[in-house]
């Protein structure tokens, strides 16, 4: 006699009903904006090419990067932006892929406004998005063909062991 549970299927993965390429542009965009540093001279006046472009690395006001991912999030649909931060909060470890739907209402709740403005200030948003897309087995493709945000275990990279709050 074997009992019901021991026969039962694992749940499926729910869907994530996010458009991968604007996910991954996302996640590149975050990357680079995720590598400014503070504005370190805000007064100077000299010539970029004297000073080998290292305002490039600074957080500017008219950051390109900035307002580049600022666009691509604000460009999705209510319910993708709510998708958007579950994602995040998924590969944060602040949910687990049973709790997706949990999570897009609470980030339905909390977040439907200002989004963006609300990722950006998620340190290491690139790699909670991708490490996300790991856990609906999906990921992105660097230049050498390489699927990123698994490892050798089949692992999301990076994901937290303990769940931090809720916020």
């Amino acid at each position: 006699m074997t009992s019901a549970a021991a026969t039962a299927e694992p749940a499926p993965v729910p869907s994530l009903n996010l458009p991968l390429d604007k996910v991954a542009f996302i996640i590149v965009k975050a990357r680079e904006y995720d590598v400014k540093e503070g504005d370190s001279d805000p007064d100077e006046g000299s010539n970029p090419t004297d000073d080998g472009n290292a305002d490039v690395l600074e957080d500017q006001a008219d950051d390109p990067v900035r307002e580049e991912l600022v666009g691509a999030i604000r460009e999705l649909n209510d319910e993708q932006r709510a998708r958007l931060v579950a994602l995040a909060w998924l590969g944060r470890g602040t949910y687990d892929l049973d709790e997706w739907k949990e999570a897009i209402a609470t980030a339905k709740q909390e977040h439907a406004r200002r989004t963006a403005e609300y990722l950006l200030g998620l340190p290491l948003l690139g790699d909670y998005l991708e490490d996300g897309l790991a856990m609906f087995d999906e990921g992105i493709v660097d230049d050498a063909d390489k699927t990123e945000g698994v490892d050798a275990e089949n692992e999301p990279l990076g994901n937290m062991t303990d769940k931090p709050a809720r916020q």
